[in-house]
């Protein structure tokens, strides 16, 4: 997003959080119908174009989308969008991209509450790692000819009783509705956005073993002194490493890997 359209989301973000604040808010609910207002707003070009032409006053705006909802959303959810449309957005999508990661949000708020945030992170991560390595499934996920009812029940039969209520819903949205993204990139930015709902950093450590717990507390130790921030770990094993540990932030990597350190040495004698 562009400046304009990231201050809109800062300030949407900041209105969400003042409100489920209240924990008499039902965060889920909100999450529910955030996510039918951005299906809406995807669906109707025109009416997202008019909710964030820069022409028209943002009060005006505010209160068109206050008469849409009337009575077809609670008033907390009413709120958050007519304040959404009454700023400045560089373009009409980056709406509809804000309301549906309030969603996303607000969900993980709900996740929060009952204390499964961490269990919705490594949910998401190994839905990632089980499409990754399953190329019938992630076939029939992303076919785009397929109807999105079957895609949700298929993901139910997978995910129901397996996962958390949140995981569930957030990955049958992510694959009903992609709106442009595969798969992969929708994973990536669920993890992102559950980890930074703790105001933590995600890495992706890859180990031929599982690590133990006194390992996995000394990693996370040290990479939250590396990058300054509280660091959530997914943990993945391969044995195809064969030793050590690759560790993943963003895009940068840190491979101690007994595989990786075979590579280059491979490459050198090449060389």
């Amino acid at each position: 997003m562009n400046g304009a359209s990231r201050e809109a989301l800062a300030a949407a973000r900041e209105a969400l959080d003042a409100l489920t604040d209240n924990t008499s808010v039902d965060a889920a609910k909100l999450a529910e119908e955030l996510a039918a207002v951005t299906a809406l707003l995807d669906r109707e070009v025109s009416l997202r174009r008019v909710l964030t032409d820069p022409a028209q006053a943002g009060e005006a705006k505010a209160e068109l989308a206050g008469r849409l909802l009337s009575g077809q959303v609670g008033d907390e959810t009413a709120a958050l969008v007519s304040g959404a449309v009454r700023s400045r957005w560089s373009r009409s999508r980056d709406l509809v991209d804000g309301l549906e990661e309030l969603a996303t949000i607000a969900d993980l708020t709900a996740a929060q509450r009952t204390g499964t945030l961490d269990s919705v992170e490594d949910e998401v991560f190994r839905f990632g790692r089980i499409v990754q390595s399953n190329k019938d499934l992630r076939t029939a996920l992303t076919d785009k000819s397929a109807n999105r009812a079957a895609k949700a029940e298929l993901l139910r039969s997978l995910l129901g009783g397996k996962a958390t209520p949140v995981t569930e819903r957030l990955v049958v949205r992510l694959v009903t509705a992609p709106r442009g993204r595969s798969l992969e990139q929708g994973i990536d930015s669920l993890s992102k956005l559950a980890a930074a709902r703790r105001e933590r950093m995600v890495a992706v450590v890859t180990s031929a073993v599982p690590l133990t717990d006194g390992q996995k507390q000394r990693l996370g130790a040290a990479l939250a002194s590396m990058y300054g921030r509280r660091m959530h770990l997914n943990l993945d094993v391969d044995p195809a490493v064969l030793g050590g540990i690759s560790v993943r932030v963003g895009d940068e990597l840190i491979d101690g890997t007994v595989a990786e350190r075979l590579s280059e040495a491979t490459r050198r004698m090449a060389g």
